[in-house]
């Protein structure tokens, strides 16, 4: 185990280390950072995956690497530099907002339902890590005024390219499902394609809009 004070890197089996770290924006910098060293660094070749949570960050490595000898701690210290010109990718999605829990977030947050519209469509968000199901993005910056809380009961079957919000964070179911996050509308981007490379199309660091149809 190693410990940096706002890190902490634990073994996770015999080829992937856990960091367990503070919160969210600390995670967001660090796997930006080990992410930027993926494409530079050598002693970051042999990561062949890596999975952040809400606090955490999984770094898997290649066979017969040794997860401890990545500079955790040095990509810790290193996640404020400015990445060199790195492109950062954007997605937009297009919204019928339609969505059956519209009226009830107007009426909790205080605001008409073209209110939560324009504050939805105004957020520039960040896919912060995945979620229960291929393709699901918890998305950060989402409008405090917007945050509510889930359904009390989840319904049984949420359709695909749902948009939701829930709490701190926006997302869009890819696939029906269950779930308890309030549907703002939908749109129809195909999110998860185990055809496409990589399948999911909101992967963690990608920007995303919101915009009207």
């Amino acid at each position: 185990m190693v410990d940096g004070g706002d890190v902490r890197v634990v073994p996770f089996g015999d080829d992937a280390v856990l960091v367990e770290l503070s919160g969210l924006t600390e995670v967001r910098a660090l796997d930006d950072a080990v992410r930027a060293a993926r494409a530079t660094d050598p002693q970051a070749a042999a990561i062949v995956d890596q999975v952040p949570a809400a606090r955490t960050l999984l770094l898997r490595v290649r066979a017969g690497a040794d997860p401890r000898e990545l500079p955790v701690l040095r990509w810790w210290s290193a996640r404020s530099a400015p990445a060199a010109d790195r492109a950062v990718a954007e997605v937009v999605l297009t919204v019928e907002y339609d969505g059956p829990d519209l009226a009830d977030v107007a009426r909790l947050t205080g605001l008409t339902a073209d209110e939560v519209v324009t504050r939805h469509t105004a957020g520039r968000y960040t896919v912060a890590f995945g979620g229960f199901m291929p393709g699901f993005a918890y998305l950060t910056g989402l409008d405090p005024v917007l945050r509510v809380p889930r359904l009390d009961s989840p319904r049984v079957r949420v359709p695909a390219g749902a948009v939701a919000v829930a709490d701190e964070f926006t997302a869009v179911y890819p696939a029906p499902t269950p779930g308890g996050w309030r549907l703002l509308g939908r749109c129809d981007l195909d999110l998860f394609d185990v055809e496409r490379q990589p399948p999911a199309l909101l992967q963690p660091g990608t920007r995303v809009r919101f915009t009207a149809a």
